[in-house]
């Protein structure tokens, strides 16, 4: 998984400018349009009068963007490997993220003034602007995941300042430092298991991230001697941004906006785990003779190479090559052959896991065949794991899976 190339070499590949051309290279500015979503809506509401256009969030994540995947199709394409180093220095591909953020906070204030400025908006209609402000907010975070992994400073803090309307702040320390960790192990929360809904992941999930922030947190800061109750506290500090931003909204625009302000930050994080319920699910690592996992390997992430998801998640779903090199930036991570491939883009898998007796049927028989009939070689959620051994079998009486 790590590139063959000295770090001497790596460096001096950077300074020169390969013959091969980033197609997608302005592309990624798609990226950027996510926030001007609640625009268009707001445009077409005063074209033609109809309030359904508030909710143009989930229409275009939910229904336009996996109609342009089947459209416009797959992208295997890796970019070379001399030109890796190039890619990673080209400084433009930086700017494509950091220019998320400022339509991120114009689209959030608008939003909140849209609802409360008296032309007789219906409860429905700040519903519909509530739910795009969380579907802007849930893509936001994976912004945050792009910038959170990298080594600036500044990348990390803008990571931060992404997450404080979603509330979600401790994302930042439990994604890098523990789900990275436990990546495809029954100790990850956010790794779902074979037979598990994302309706009984979601809470195990939620409440895992927060416990595991914290906890990595603490045992950080006891390595410094300091005490958990300090703005040196990483979760704390995060979660203080979201206080301060949402205590200037409701200053801003009064305290009726508060159970809107909740509202989104919940569909924000919902979006953010629907996301991880679909990359990892019943994916094991092995365990070695030291009684430790097996190395990350691409076989131990779903990936899809759907183009126009890809564009507006910045290569999200070429999740293996992020798990080995996790400080890879977006527009450098490659697609593997060996990599459990899922049947649509994100945008569409989310619905689908949505609706359980669906999800199973699509997802169940996949993981099954990744370990080749072998159910007990998947993660498998263990209040359900005799239900699923009665449904797939164990190895040798039934590999296909039920309806």
């Amino acid at each position: 998984m790590r590139l063959s190339m000295s770090s001497r070499q790596l460096a001096a590949a950077a300074t020169d400018r390969p013959r091969w051309r980033d197609r997608k290279r302005y592309l990624w500015l798609l990226g950027t349009v996510v926030p001007l979503f609640l625009f268009a809506g707001w445009g077409l509401v005063e074209l033609t009068g109809l309030g359904l256009f508030w909710w143009i969030g989930p229409m275009v994540v939910h229904a336009l963007i996996p109609l342009l995947d089947v459209v416009i199709g797959d992208d295997r394409n890796n970019a070379p490997e001399e030109a890796l180093a190039w890619l990673e220095q080209d400084r433009y591909y930086r700017w494509v993220t950091y220019l998320f953020l400022p339509c991120q906070f114009v689209a959030f204030f608008t939003g909140f003034w849209l609802m409360t400025r008296g032309d007789g908006m219906t409860v429905i209609d700040r519903l519909g602007v509530m739910t795009t402000l969380g579907l802007l907010n849930g893509i936001a975070i994976n912004t945050a995941h792009e910038l959170g992994h990298k080594k600036e400073h500044l990348e990390r803090w803008f990571a931060r300042i992404a997450l404080a309307p979603s509330g979600y702040g401790h994302f930042f320390i439990e994604h890098n430092r523990g789900h990275h960790v436990r990546v495809a192990t029954a100790d990850d929360p956010a790794s779902s298991r074979l037979g598990e809904s994302f309706w009984r992941f979601w809470p195990r999930t939620v409440r895992g991230s927060v416990v595991n922030g914290w906890r990595l947190e603490r045992t950080r800061l006891r390595r410094l001697d300091t005490g958990v109750w300090t703005l040196r506290n990483d979760v704390l500090n995060a979660w203080a941004m979201t206080l301060v931003l949402w205590a200037v909204t409701i200053a801003l625009f009064g305290v009726g906006v508060l159970p809107y302000l909740l509202g989104q930050a919940v569909l924000a994080f919902s979006l953010l785990e629907a996301v991880n319920y679909l990359e990892h699910y019943g994916l094991l690592r092995e365990t070695t003779e030291r009684g430790r996992p097996e190395r990350v390997t691409p076989r131990h992430s779903w990936n899809s190479n759907h183009l126009t998801t890809n564009l507006f998640l910045y290569h999200l779903q070429r999740h293996s090559d992020h798990h080995a090199n996790p400080t890879r930036r977006y527009q450098s991570l490659r697609h593997f052959d060996e990599s459990p491939q899922l049947p649509a883009g994100y945008a569409a898998m989310i619905l689908l896991a949505y609706v359980p007796p669906l999800w199973r049927r699509v997802m169940d028989p996949r993981v099954l065949a990744h370990y080749d009939g072998d159910v007990t070689r998947a993660n498998i959620d263990p209040a359900r794991r005799e239900v699923v051994l009665a449904r797939y079998g164990r190895p040798g009486t039934r590999t296909s899976a039920a309806a």
